[in-house]
């Protein structure tokens, strides 16, 4: 490649340390699309011939359906896929195969290759996503009136419901969809045509390759266009806090699977045994998206580092950001598609978590609600009675709502029979009727909205 210059190969070490043909093989379908549509352009603007042209398209052609076949040979020696596409190419047609590389650099290809590929799998995360919230809203729809604890520091604090806790995750998630595809809109500008760093002073036509990649436009700045990663770490960003939100999940499911909660029971298909105690059933699956969310949150965090004290414009470091945002778009990956399946096979276990809604005297607040509602009580009052009126159930060892009502006018005479009306976690949940709460019709109202929304998705 630069053979006119340097008279010794390099050494082993140098070798070892400078080759990414190892992990950026992975861009070889958008290597591939991106010299044809390259050539394509230099054909049109009358830079090579439409002869070359032709047998350089044909000769891609043929390396596409090598590596597809798997009787491809990736080469270290050749250091990256741009040279393992440009070598072979020769080898098929010659001659014309030189002429490729006219007006172009590494920088701006390898630029436009990656955007390509992190376009595509943002893609692909979106349409994973939204099938996620269509497992998460059907489970959530069939239980939408299921009551089981609401926690504030992992206390109970008031009785919700399983469909309404399920619901969240599907906003979370919406949010995710959402950063993704604000990241995509940014990255989808194309550097090819930016050349080493300074453009070129050949007549090309940068709009008609970016066209042909499916680009908005072109990059407006080459030394920019060269040297960003922006793309990487946006995207990166965006599937840390995803991961993050899975890992808050995957937390939970946990808890819920164990003995102590049985709130759920995950099937056979996402649990694992132990090889000594038979009768474990261990929540791997969501043990290991908890697990691999540090993997994603590490690339973004060695992407940021690698990139802090880089000068304009390209460096070497930059081939840096290959490894670990391939790693953690795939990762992410596969976690979103393990959580789909938790979900749809999750057997949610309605009278454990009714029960355990209703410890911990998580009906204090309807009571409280009742006497600012029902007499007139200033919050800060009916605050003071619900804590002496659970103090008093404490003491006889029941609920609030088997007290009596002579208990009940002993700490606040005022009180009449009609409080027994909020004192259930039924009732409870029923009663919480603002946008957004957790009445099982208001859950269903938010599960209707958005599959509204994703129906409408997929239509577009």
């Amino acid at each position: 490649m630069w053979g006119g210059r340097y008279s010794t190969g390099m050494d082993a070490v140098m070798e070892e340390i400078n080759a990414s043909i190892d992990f950026d093989k992975t861009l070889w379908r958008q290597d591939i699309a991106g010299s044809r549509a390259h050539v394509a352009m230099l054909a049109q603007q009358d830079i090579v011939t439409q002869a070359d042209a032709a047998a350089i398209d044909k000769g891609l052609a043929a390396v596409h359906a090598e590596i597809e076949a798997g009787s491809f040979t990736f080469s270290r020696s050749l250091e990256d896929i741009h040279m393992n596409v440009e070598s072979r190419l020769a080898e098929i047609i010659g001659a014309p195969a030189g002429r490729l590389h006219t007006a172009r650099s590494r920088n701006d290809q390898v630029a436009t290759d990656m955007r390509l590929w992190v376009r595509d799998t943002v893609d692909d995360l979106d349409a994973q996503l939204r099938d996620l919230q269509l497992a998460l809203l059907d489970k959530a729809e069939a239980f939408a009136g299921a009551v089981m604890p609401g926690f504030t520091h992992l206390q109970s604090a008031q009785p919700t419901t399983f469909g309404h806790h399920l619901m969240a995750y599907v906003e979370m998630l919406g949010r995710d969809r959402g950063r993704l595809q604000d990241a995509r809109k940014r990255m989808n500008e194309c550097p090819l045509g930016a050349a080493a760093l300074c453009g070129t002073s050949f007549p090309i036509d940068r709009a008609m390759t970016a066209k042909a990649l499916g680009f908005d436009r072109p990059t407006a700045n080459s030394l920019d266009s060269v040297s960003d990663r922006d793309f990487a770490l946006e995207s990166l960003s965006a599937a840390s806090i995803c991961a993050m939100h899975l890992s808050r999940f995957a937390e939970e499911i946990v808890l819920w699977a164990t003995p102590q909660f049985n709130f759920v029971r995950l099937s056979d298909r996402f649990s694992t045994g132990s090889s000594i105690m038979p009768q474990k059933r261990n929540p791997d699956a969501a043990e290991l998206v908890r697990g691999k969310t540090g993997r994603v949150i590490g690339a973004l965090n060695a992407l940021l580092i690698v990139m802090k004290g880089l000068p304009l414009s390209y460096a070497k470091d930059m081939q840096e950001d290959k490894e670990g945002t391939f790693d953690a778009l795939r990762t992410l990956s596969l976690c979103i598609a393990a959580m789909a399946g938790m979900v749809r096979d999750m057997e949610p276990n309605v009278k454990v978590m009714k029960k355990a809604a209703g410890a911990g005297y998580a009906t204090a607040t309807d009571l409280a609600d009742w006497l600012v509602r029902t007499l007139k009580t200033p919050f800060r009052e009916a605050h003071h009675v619900t804590a002496r009126l659970v103090g008093v159930a404490s003491d006889k060892g029941v609920g609030l709502e088997k007290l009596t009502l002579a208990d009940l006018q002993a700490v606040e005479p005022r009180i009449t029979q009609d409080v027994f009306a909020v004192l259930g976690v039924d009732k409870s949940v029923r009663s919480r009727v603002s946008y957004g709460g957790t009445a099982p019709q208001q859950v269903r109202v938010q599960v209707r909205r958005w599959k509204s929304r994703l129906g409408k998705e997929q239509k577009v």
